[in-house]
């Protein structure tokens, strides 16, 4: 009787483990901070991979966030002028303390002057 019991806990926490599929249509849980400080990223970094595997495009509508699956599309308004730009995850990221997404150059110059560099945002997960 303790094997079958053992057994099913087991199975019960392999089926509880599985997660947010990174192509899954679901919305992953929201386990991250929603508003904080946004910056971005290009030149050094134009043309290089990315976490996901592609090339980085400065000019692309994309993001790093560091727990969201790639393939995420996510509603980012910046709090100061309410301006927003709807873009797709495909790098992992930031790594600066107090950060909670990178946006490529593009991705901010639409929303905010690139030269503040650093702004206040808020983030939804649109799919």
């Amino acid at each position: 009787m303790r094997k079958i019991i053992y057994i099913f806990t087991v199975f019960l926490m392999i089926i509880s483990c599985s997660g947010v599929s990174h192509r899954g249509s679901g919305t992953p849980a929201a386990s991250f901070p929603n508003s904080g400080k946004a910056s971005w990223y290009g030149g050094k970094f134009n043309g290089s991979s990315t976490a996901s595997g592609e090339t980085f495009s400065e000019k692309a509508l994309t993001a790093a966030h560091p727990s969201l699956p790639f393939g995420s599309i996510v509603e980012v308004t910046n709090t100061e002028n309410n301006k927003k730009i709807k873009v797709r995850i495909n790098d992992k990221g930031p790594f600066t303390t107090g950060r909670i997404i990178d946006l490529s150059k593009e991705a901010f110059s639409r929303i905010a002057d690139i030269n503040k560099g650093v702004i206040d945002v808020s983030i939804k997960v649109v799919k």
